[in-house]
């Protein structure tokens, strides 16, 4: 049974797909929704979690109604004052002089309304038509694949397809698992563009009439060490030949352009390349790191270790121990707001250089600091075979050494001194 109130909480749903322009909700998955969550709580200083804005959307199978404190943060960050707001705009209201008018003209409504259902009944067999001609059309014939056009980054990808003469006029690419990444595509096209200005192993997917038809893996690699001034919509680079300096790190210019910003502004090093098939649920990892800048917005000393496989991805998250609130411990499947669970083990002062360890062992996850252990947890779904490694800092930061083995056997993945 759905709630008294559902059909407004839809409407509310609806009125926040149309604002934020990410496509329909239909293909929004666990990523999509953690991002909604962090961009809620910039705009209403509320935090709504990914697993409660997926139990709103019908994602989760869950038939409570949602809280008043919910709605009404939902509700803000629609545009309205709170939920009352929104109700009091939104519910329909029936004037006596409106219902007097209708009863007055009940003949005609009945057979305007018996008009309509004719002209209704042929339409909706005009399109139930056109999607009967979807389902006749073989889509194993249905030709979808990529290419990158260079080796560096941003990178361009040409897009190759057959569409079997599909004549839908809605076909669109979905580059990887933003929804908002999208190209649209004439019937008529067998190729088409798409740029990347991030490396990593992304999924392709080729909708029609909002049907996922076919998908691919498209590898976009760095090959070697690359950095990045995290910019929107486009990073500024930082080649390999300009990071090493004693240390992973970026030189005193780019140093100072970064602590220049007014506004918080993150800074990556990349590596993403073919690793010849190893396991990321089996992997021992060791690096040293520290923050170089902790000065205004980036007090919180804010690191993200990221470990990218082919299905999937780790992020352990680090601050100084008074920001633990604001984190995200993300285990692929498993998701931990640091709103609602204590993270406070992940708090350590990154000053001055530390040992981080984060040894895996058939989807168990172990991390340490300084060879001590904090926290031990599991998560589901496989990541699939390991194909990069990124460090995210909050302002800036630098790497002292990197060592990654594959276990049980340890043999060496990645073994730098930089």
């Amino acid at each position: 049974m759905k709630y008294p109130e559902h059909k407004l909480v839809q409407k509310c749903l609806l009125e926040i797909e149309e604002n934020l322009e990410w496509g329909s909700s239909d293909f929004w998955h666990n990523d999509v929704f953690i991002e909604l969550s962090e961009t809620i709580q910039q705009h209403t200083q509320v935090l709504l979690s990914p697993t409660t804005l997926k139990r709103i959307w019908g994602k989760v199978n869950y038939k409570s109604a949602p809280s008043i404190s919910t709605l009404n943060t939902l509700s803000q960050f629609a545009g309205y004052i709170n939920w009352r707001d929104f109700k009091l705009k939104n519910e329909s209201q029936k004037p006596l002089w409106l219902e007097k008018r209708i009863l007055q003209n009940m003949g005609i409504i009945v057979t305007s309304a018996a008009v309509l259902t004719i002209v209704f009944i042929s339409f909706y067999s005009m399109i139930g038509s056109n999607q009967n001609k979807l389902k006749e059309i073989d889509l194993t014939k249905i030709e979808f694949s990529s290419q990158p056009i260079t080796d560096g980054l941003p990178n361009s990808v040409v897009f190759d397809f057959d569409l079997n003469h599909i004549t839908s006029d809605s076909i669109y690419i979905q580059q990887f698992w933003d929804v908002t990444k999208t190209i649209k595509i004439n019937p008529e096209q067998n190729q088409a563009t798409g740029i990347y200005y991030y490396p990593g192993y992304f999924g392709a997917k080729l909708l029609i009439d909002g049907k996922l038809i076919k998908e691919h893996d498209l590898f976009i690699s760095s090959e070697e060490w690359i950095g990045t001034i995290d910019y929107k919509p486009v990073p500024k680079y930082v080649q390999s030949k300009d990071l090493f300096h004693n240390n992973l790190s970026f030189s005193k210019p780019i140093l100072q352009e970064i602590t220049a910003n007014s506004t918080p502004i993150v800074s990556s090093f990349h590596l993403v390349k073919d690793f010849k098939d190893s396991s990321g649920d089996n992997l021992s990892i060791k690096t040293s790191v520290r923050n170089v800048y902790k000065e205004k917005w980036a007090v919180c000393q804010s690191l993200k270790i990221v470990v990218l496989g082919t299905n999937g991805a780790l992020v352990i998250p680090f601050s100084i121990p008074g920001c633990v609130s604001d984190i995200n411990l993300m285990l692929n499947d498993v998701y931990l707001n640091g709103k609602e669970h204590d993270l406070s083990v992940f708090g350590v002062d990154l000053s001055e250089f530390r040992t981080i360890g984060i040894n895996i062992k058939e989807k168990h996850v172990i991390v340490l600091i300084d060879d001590k252990e904090i926290y031990s947890g599991l998560y589901n779904k496989s990541i699939g075979n390991i194909v990069g490694f990124r460090y995210r800092f909050l302002g800036a930061g630098e790497v002292d050494y990197l060592n990654i083995t594959q276990e049980p056997k340890g043999k060496v993945i990645l073994d730098q001194n930089f």
